[in-house]
């Protein structure tokens, strides 16, 4: 068990390399709202668990066998079917998110909200958010990502005391104040790997496309 395929309730993928992603995992996470939708989608292959409060689902009885029923409400549904998925396989550290943007944007928003802070709860997990028009992933300290010349890289982070290094990218990020969103936003790679040096240790969003 090494890649866990989290579906939410977004848009679901369209093109064919997220849809392949998805059709290889080792294993299939549903949050509840998702599932007729994968199901849609898989050709008969069940999910192997149905994550949430069951307030999305229709019909929730047909699939008992598979659900999980998670009421509190501290968590969103993705954050729910996560820690389901690295608690149940805990071997698995590839952790890829499908349907967690589109159809909403306060959605949209609070999931990449969502994706930094799993990534300082659960450490050791790789988290990404994939579309059919960007990855999204976390970086927690200084790192390296081979991206490709000529690729959008856009640069996001919660902590506005956080100072940032780079090489390889068109706009370098040296002496940028995150102090609004739109501050990294749009970059370009200028070269096929990109380094990124932390002031300290903390949480940068980073969303290719």
């Amino acid at each position: 068990m090494n890649r866990i395929a989290i579906i939410a309730d977004g848009e679901f993928p369209g093109t064919d390399f997220p849809r392949y992603l998805i059709g290889t995992a080792d294993a299939v996470v549903c949050c509840d709202g998702a599932t007729d939708n994968y199901l849609e989608f898989s050709d008969g292959r069940l999910p192997d668990a149905i994550v949430g409060d069951m307030d999305s689902i229709v019909n929730p009885g047909r699939f008992a066998d598979i659900t999980v029923k998670i009421e509190e409400q501290d968590d969103a549904d993705i954050a729910k079917a996560v820690k389901y998925a690295c608690g149940r396989w805990p071997e698995a550290t590839q952790i890829q998110i499908f349907g967690a943007t589109g159809k909403c944007e306060d959605h949209t928003i609070g999931n990449y909200g969502q994706l930094m802070q799993l990534s300082k709860d659960l450490p050791g997990h790789n988290f990404e958010i994939i579309s059919d028009y960007t990855t999204a992933f976390v970086l927690t300290w200084n790192d390296t990502i081979d991206c490709g010349e000529g690729r959008t890289v856009s640069v996001f982070t919660p902590d506005n005391s956080l100072r940032l290094k780079s090489t390889g990218l068109q706009w370098p990020l040296d002496g940028v104040v995150f102090d609004n969103w739109w501050k990294g936003v749009r970059n370009r790679s200028c070269a096929d790997r990109i380094s990124i040096e932390f002031s300290h240790p903390s949480a940068v969003l980073i969303i290719l496309n």
